[in-house]
């Protein structure tokens, strides 16, 4: 998986924090208790005692392991013993028995994000992908779009809409399943969603994010208008340009994010820097094999007439296409009094 990297790198510093604070906790307990349980201390400095002797064991009968073994079985009664009265010290003076003990928020890790086989901790998976849905630019949208609440009973007026419809929608959530990053041996394509507006390109683009988020990718969303106004503020310092999703502090995760979505490709203002930089990131992602998804209200022939042909001859020769078609589901709710 390929995590967004500055969240990984914050939610790390977060772990670390963590991990010293519960260690800092623990030992201002212990300080504390044994200030007031003189005989604590005396049990804490033979429990520490008792560690030392269990390393000089391990290392002096390292060839004989009748011997280790008959050792390391003695010690690990006396330390029974010895937490024991630790506790009953710690109780009898009204403490808890655990009170000096190290409180982590996840003992499965230990507040260090990792297992003991190296692989990465749940609770440090789900701050993740928390953070992904957090700086991928859906916001609310995730919680309200999903593949399960979007309904293809608006397309039932003919047979024509209906199969395109059940086309794109189990097209879409297949390739949200099997998503596959640019780096894996067979990274997915790129995909252009073509169609009317409200005919429901972008739930479903969100659907497709928030299972890609899921699986541990990196994905960005962005309208035309929001990219290629951080472009501009990139290249012109336009204070006015940052769109509707605020200005990025550069452009470069449109570039390396696993999954890039595309919202509203037509409504932007084109001229030659816009259309340069909407080339730049369809062919430099084309490059890299990362995987896009385009939305557009227009069709093939209006894209030809705005754009380069070095545009939409990528457009039409390597994204694989699926065509909205419909009546704006939007219109028949509000007639349906919805």
């Amino acid at each position: 998986m390929s995590y967004n990297q500055e969240n990984y790198r914050q939610i790390r510093r977060e772990y670390e924090t963590k991990y010293l604070r519960a260690r800092e906790d623990a030992d201002r307990r212990r300080a504390e208790a044994e200030r007031a349980l003189p005989a604590l201390r005396q049990v804490n400095a033979q429990l520490s005692a008792a560690g030392l002797e269990l390393m000089r064991i391990s290392m002096e009968n390292a060839g004989n392991d009748t011997a280790r073994e008959a050792a390391l079985t003695c010690l690990r009664q006396k330390n029974t013993e010895l937490q024991a009265l630790k506790a009953k010290i710690l109780t009898d003076a009204g403490y808890p028995a655990d009170y000096t003990a190290l409180r982590y928020e996840c003992d499965a890790c230990s507040d260090t994000g990792y297992l003991d086989d190296g692989k990465m901790c749940t609770c440090m998976r789900e701050k993740l992908i928390a953070a992904g849905y957090a700086s991928s630019g859906l916001g609310a949208l995730l919680r309200e779009q999903s593949f399960d609440n979007y309904s293809l009973d608006y397309f039932r007026t003919d047979e024509r809409t209906w199969r395109a419809m059940c086309h794109a929608y189990h097209t879409l959530r297949e390739y949200a399943e099997q998503f596959q990053g640019g780096n894996a041996p067979q990274p997915s394509g790129s995909l252009l969603l073509v169609g009317g507006t409200g005919l429901g390109k972008t739930h479903l683009s969100t659907a497709v994010a928030k299972t890609v988020l899921d699986k541990g990718y990196d994905v960005l969303y962005a309208t035309a208008v929001s990219l290629l106004g951080d472009f501009e503020m990139a290249r012109f310092g336009n204070s006015g340009a940052a769109g509707d999703t605020g200005m990025l502090s550069d452009t470069s995760r449109y570039f390396d994010c696993d999954l890039l979505i595309i919202d509203d490709l037509g409504t932007e203002v084109s001229n030659q820097f816009t259309v340069s930089c909407l080339y730049n990131i369809i062919n430099t992602r084309l490059s890299l094999r990362r995987p896009t998804i385009i939305s557009t209200n227009l069709m093939q022939e209006e894209l030809r007439r705005r754009y380069w042909d070095r545009i939409t001859s990528r457009l039409f020769g390597e994204y694989k296409i699926l065509l909205f078609l419909g009546t704006d589901v939007r219109a028949q709710k509000v007639k349906a009094g919805k």
